[in-house]
């Protein structure tokens, strides 16, 4: 709301602003400048120290005392803050005091609120020319292009603010619906066919400067609820209308450097388009408004070019200080020695005064520059229009005079264009999706209570708990998963337990139990059985399995569950049952010949290779006991007989008495390769012994 413009005062013309004191033969005058000489604007240069802030703090306060409106900007922040203490009761209720730092109670700034359709590409250049000054080392012609798209879309869009630049490039959803509120075709060409059309790699590649550097801007908390505000509580136009004081707090410690000279930059550009408004008014009715500027080179970007240029003749005057010239680019400084009017000096540094020589030649040489005393100063003043012969003087001290309303001033102006923090982050919250919105409140009360009944507290307590918590409106609901089931099965490769898993393992490998875990890598793989792919089977099958299996650990060959191989699957088991009544045969007629039982490696070796198939059992058959001496020696390396039986009779323990009716366990005497059976005699001689599927071998 803009507030009532007051009259202009035309004698003010003629008032003259004193700020410094003559010393030319101890001839101690006072002097100031015009008003219309200061819309020509001054500029102040000088080593750090040497007293410029002192005399940009006179200037304001003589612009306070005499009614004048003014905005101060200081990256530093202690002048800011010291001029509240001596702001005149009268005029406590004109100051608006900006202060990033008072974290509960944020003023809204955002410059992407429009109110002339016609400002929209100024404020997006403007915007453009912030970024471009803070970030040239990432700079880049695609960054740009997207950046300033990025921009435009949002200022066609209301209720837009800074954080939609980061979120319109990976939210397809509101991407959409931002773009369905574009009026500039070119603009909206560019996110329908061109952006559309970037392969997903690119695109992110495009974006992530933009990301990463807005990003950083926007995710501190102390910016973020400045700037994101979609409704500015402060209008820059009534501001300078109203001829109130804008003072803008920018410490570089509360904020950082960074940030400082973003949101700087931002206001700078932000009063350049409050100022072009003014060609509604008559030029005789537009209200001085001036524009103070300390550590200047850190906001000087191509609006200070344009606020030089141009702004005299919408009454915008500015003074500027700062510390040496290579402070600033070349089109800054050829704008700044080429419109300002008033050039004040500190002492400077050899480069600054051959620069400064050309202003001051031939009064005043370079060793006259780099040797002045602190607070004395060498100008060229403008009167009445014209620039005077350049001349010495002293700065004055500090005029103004405390007046304790610091306290009062700061409570005022945050009642008046502050907002609660706590409000500022829950819209931000809803804004981004991340809580329900206002017509979702119900739910949420009912989704506390039953919260509140999960946890054993009671609601009240867990709603204050998450009021402590503005980002964290409810918790997530997550989604009860199901305890994922064994899908596969596999046998210890030294005592043949089933182990269950739900991920498939590496059955090229050997695979341990927890018990004999540590003999990994200690045992060759020609004693370990191998092990075959099991999916895990169902509580029927097992125990279908379990009337057939020996109480032995073994390993069945397991069949798929698809229907489709059901006549394979009863082929095989009649296959498994028929070799099991040969070999039960062959057994009987070789228990005789037990005596001459040979060694394993005289007999047909029972160690399979890894990844062969359907084998019931991979052990070591007991040696002869002529020959077991003499192997004990060579066979040192290799897992004894012993072991293995004192490892199978542990097992055993742990399972069920072991079915007496089942026929297929025999002794390990009943391997005999010296009495075949009737079947074997037609057959020719295939070598060692194999032990087929489904064989079983108890010690």
């Amino acid at each position: 709301m803009i507030g009532e413009i007051k009259p202009y005062d035309h004698d003010h013309e003629n008032e003259v602003t004193l700020f410094a004191v003559t010393n030319f033969r101890n001839q101690q005058r006072k002097f100031g400048i015009k008003t219309d000489d200061r819309r020509k604007h001054i500029y102040i240069l000088g080593k750090t120290g040497m007293g410029k802030t002192t005399l940009v703090e006179n200037l304001v306060l003589s612009d306070i005392y005499a009614g004048h409106g003014l905005c101060y900007i200081d990256p530093h922040g202690d002048t800011a803050q010291k001029i509240l203490d001596f702001i005149p009761a009268h005029r406590i209720n004109d100051v608006v005091y900006l202060n990033p730092g008072d974290v509960e109670h944020p003023i809204g700034f955002n410059i992407l609120e429009v109110k002339d359709e016609r400002q929209k590409h100024l404020i997006a250049s403007g915007l453009m020319g912030v970024f471009k000054k803070i970030w040239p080392d990432v700079w880049s012609a695609r960054m740009e292009y997207i950046l300033m798209n990025t921009i435009l879309a949002l200022l066609d869009a209301p209720g837009s603010s800074l954080l939609g630049i980061t979120r319109i490039l990976v939210d397809e959803e509101y991407r959409k619906r931002v773009v369905s509120l574009i009026q500039d075709p070119v603009v909206k060409t560019f996110w329908v066919k061109e952006f559309f059309s970037w392969q997903d790699k690119y695109r992110t590649e495009a974006i992530a400067p933009v990301q990463n550097k807005v990003g950083q801007f926007l995710s501190s908390g102390i910016i973020r609820n400045v700037v994101a505000q979609v409704k500015s509580t402060i209008d820059l136009r009534d501001i300078m209308d109203s001829r109130k004081i804008f003072l803008v707090n920018l410490s570089k410690g509360l904020i950082g450097e960074e940030n400082m000279r973003l949101l700087g930059g931002m206001i700078i550009t932000k009063l350049q388009m409050s100022v072009m408004e003014r060609v509604d008014t008559p030029e005789h009715l537009r209200q001085d408004f001036y524009l103070y500027v300390d550590e200047f080179q850190n906001f000087a970007n191509e609006s200070f070019a344009s606020i030089l240029s141009e702004a005299r003749k919408y009454r915008l005057n500015l003074t500027v200080a700062h510390q040496y010239i290579e402070q600033l680019d070349e089109v800054t400084c050829a704008a700044v020695f080429g419109n300002v009017g008033t050039i004040i000096a500190f002492r400077v540094g050899a480069a600054d005064a051959d620069a400064m020589e050309k202003e001051f030649m031939p009064v005043f040489i370079p060793e006259d520059l780099v040797n002045l005393r602190k607070f004395d100063i060498y100008l060229k003043l403008m009167i009445d229009g014209a620039a005077s012969e350049p001349f010495s003087a002293t700065t004055m001290p500090p005029i103004g005079n405390p007046t304790g309303s610091e306290e009062k001033v700061i409570r005022v102006s945050r009642e008046r264009y502050s907002r609660p923090r706590a409000t500022i982050e829950d819209k931000i919250v809803r804004w981004s999706g991340l809580s329900p919105g206002e017509d979702q409140e119900n739910d949420a009360e009912n989704d506390i209570v039953s919260a509140a009944k999960e946890l054993g507290v009671s609601s009240t307590d867990l709603k204050d708990l998450q009021e402590k918590s503005p980002y964290i409106k409810e918790s997530p609901k997550s989604e009860t998963k199901k305890k994922k089931e064994a899908s596969f099965q596999i046998p210890c490769s030294v005592c043949g337990e089933i182990q269950k898993l739900t991920f498939e393992p590496d059955w090229s490998k050997p695979w341990f139990c927890k018990e004999h875990l540590e003999l990994r890598g200690k045992i060759p793989l020609t004693e370990l059985k191998p092990v075959q792919p099991q999916p895990a089977s169902t509580v029927d099958e097992t125990k279908s399995q379990e009337a057939v299996t020996p109480p032995m650990k073994k390993i069945l060959p397991k069949t798929p569950s698809s229907t489709g191989d059901e006549p394979k699957r009863q082929s095989k088991k009649k296959s498994a049952r028929r070799d099991d009544r040969q070999r039960t045969n062959q057994r009987e007629q070789s228990r005789p010949a037990m005596a001459s039982l040979p060694s394993i490696r005289d007999s047909a070796p029972v160690l399979l290779e890894e990844k062969d198939s359907g084998v019931s059992l991979s052990a070591l058959v007991p040696r002869s006991e002529t020959k077991m001496g003499d192997e004990r020696k060579e066979d040192s390396k290799k897992i004894s007989v012993e072991s293995i039986k004192q490892s199978e009779s542990e097992q055993n323990k742990k399972e069920e008495k072991p079915d007496q009716s089942h026929k297929g366990t025999t002794d390990a005497a009943d391997f005999d390769n010296s009495a075949p059976s009737n079947d074997q005699k037609d057959k020719p001689d295939q070598g060692p012994k194999q032990i087929k599927p489904g064989e079983v071998v108890k010690f």
